[in-house]
């Protein structure tokens, strides 16, 4: 009976503890820094078309992924009270309080700290300043803006525009014009995903009290206008590569496409503001970087 007993007690502490290593992920936030990963990849080959050492790659993306992660920790401690006013993050870990508030800062903080540490010993100084004040600038600038402005999302735009500058810093031990492009293009990218997700969520917005763009103008106008206005400025930004040096006519063509998609889905979203026509621009905003970055990359590695 007291084995059987003991048995059950060790699967009940396995299972806690599993649930805890689950909701310590999911503090990091691992889908949407997948992203930050892929434009920092991108910005390591764009500075290193002849190919970048796998110990240098590794170490670069993976401490790139635990400040990252470290800040999103940090930025759930801080919402922690907005966060349980959001029907969408009233169950993340600290506002639903499977995980304590000291736990989630410690737990940032180290993991950013190590991932730090792990660029400036074995990457370079350069690509770990860069991550420093992608963290500082996201969570003691943006974050606490989040919750007086709407000019807050521009603010944000600049530490989630950083990570390929980090990648290229990382290979090539500064930071040049092409670097300055890059930051460019996720920086224009950002703001139209931005506005569609803050339409979708205008509502858990309101109710939490963050005065996102939708929030303020509740007829959507101004939303829909600036997203347009911010993908039809991302066009002749994601052509500035081809000024640069970094592609030709190949990646022309494919940014123009995907430009004008870009664009005209917008301007359907500025037009009649509906929840398909905001989903429909996030959707594809989802699927751009991702796109344009790659041909990026394979037009300066392997077509010259």
């Amino acid at each position: 009976m007291k084995v059987a007993q003991t048995a059950h007690v060790g699967v009940a502490m396995g299972t806690e503890a599993r649930h805890r290593l689950v909701d310590f992920v999911a503090l990091t936030k691992p889908r949407l820094n997948l992203l930050v990963l892929v434009t920092t990849w991108a910005g390591l080959y764009l500075a290193a078309p002849a190919g970048v050492p796998v110990a240098l790659l590794l170490h670069t993306l993976v401490g790139t992924a635990l400040v990252a992660g470290g800040a999103a920790a940090l930025n759930q401690v801080w919402e922690r009270h907005t966060d349980s006013l959001m029907r969408r993050t009233a169950q993340r870990p600290i506002p639903g309080g499977r995980l304590g508030m000291l736990e989630g800062a410690v737990f940032g903080l180290v993991l950013s700290g190590v991932g730090l540490v792990q660029l400036a010993i074995a990457v370079n100084t350069l690509a770990a300043s860069v991550a420093a004040a992608t963290l500082v600038s996201y969570v003691l600038v943006y974050t606490p803006l989040k919750v007086r402005t709407s000019l807050a999302t521009l603010v944000g735009a600049v530490p989630g525009a950083l990570p390929p500058v980090i990648g290229w810093a990382a290979a090539t031990g500064e930071i040049a014009l092409p670097a300055l492009v890059l930051f460019g293009i996720v920086f224009f990218w950002q703001m139209p995903h931005f506005l569609a997700i803050a339409w979708l969520y205008r509502e858990d917005y309101a109710a939490a009290r963050i005065p996102l763009l939708p929030v303020l103008e509740p007829d959507g106008r101004r939303t829909g206008q600036q997203a347009l206005l911010y993908a039809a400025a991302l066009w002749p930004v994601s052509l500035l590569p081809v000024a640069a040096g970094l592609a030709g006519i190949p990646y022309a063509i494919v940014a123009t496409s995907l430009g004008v998609g870009f664009i005209w889905l917008a301007a359907m979203f500025a037009h009649q503001r509906s929840m398909y026509t905001a989903r429909g621009l996030f959707l594809f905003s989802i699927a751009y970087l991702p796109l344009l970055l790659g041909t990026l990359v394979v037009n300066r590695v392997w077509l010259g």
